[in-house]
């Protein structure tokens, strides 16, 4: 079987999911820093893997994907992950809780776009601070209200981790990054300390993968 490549960033959220993911189904990978502050993610070598020039890129079973949540899907259903319940209801709620962090707060809080909303703010306020905690405070408020529609034992959906957990932990990691207030999200937080606790979600933390 070929090696299974990751290329990655270490802040990147949508890298730190694949890093969850390919941890938990126990798949060997090599990962490859894509390094964005230096604009790497520019370079030809990196557009031949993925033309929208983004992190991960994975290179696996003799595939080349992109997308972090395409690929999630593609090693559920060919790993057997069990991310997502198997009932149509308590599926759709999982995908709900995912695409709460990973759809609606991710894709406005990356570093493209809050570099972009900085330069038009020309210098005004805390930015990207202020962008960010906009964003995040809201949506993570959001998510918290969607838990209590859910059995948590102790994972978001479940007593192992899913789809929602992979998503929230990265999202989790730029609200304290951005100094966002999250004390009173007592589910999102026991959440949190479930997934901390996990080997799996240790081994793919930023601190844990940070060149150098």
């Amino acid at each position: 079987m070929s090696e299974t490549v990751l290329y990655d960033y270490w802040r990147s959220s949508a890298s730190y999911r694949l890093r969850i993911a390919l941890n938990l189904a126990g798949i060997p990978y090599r990962a490859v820093p894509v390094d964005l502050v230096q604009g790497k993610h520019r370079a030809p070598d990196h557009l031949a893997r993925n033309p929208q020039g983004m992190v991960p890129v994975l290179e696996i079973d003799g595939l080349m994907l992109t997308q972090s949540l395409a690929i999630l899907d593609y090693l559920d259903r060919t790993r057997a992950m069990g991310l997502l319940p198997d009932a149509p209801a308590d599926r759709a709620r999982a995908q709900a809780l995912a695409h709460v962090l990973a759809v609606d707060i991710h894709p406005v809080c990356n570093l493209k776009v809050a570099r972009h909303a900085t330069a038009l703010s020309a210098g005004q306020g805390d930015m990207p601070g202020d962008w960010m905690r906009h964003f995040i405070r809201p949506g993570l408020q959001a998510f918290e209200t969607l838990l209590s529609g859910v059995d948590q034992a102790p994972y978001c959906t479940g007593s192992a981790p899913g789809l929602a957990d992979i998503c929230l932990m990265p999202q989790l990691y730029n609200a304290r990054r951005w100094e966002v207030e999250i004390g009173d999200l007592p589910r999102t937080l026991a959440v949190e300390a479930a997934c901390a606790n996990h080997p799996a979600f240790a081994a793919a933390h930023p601190d844990a993968c940070k060149p150098g």
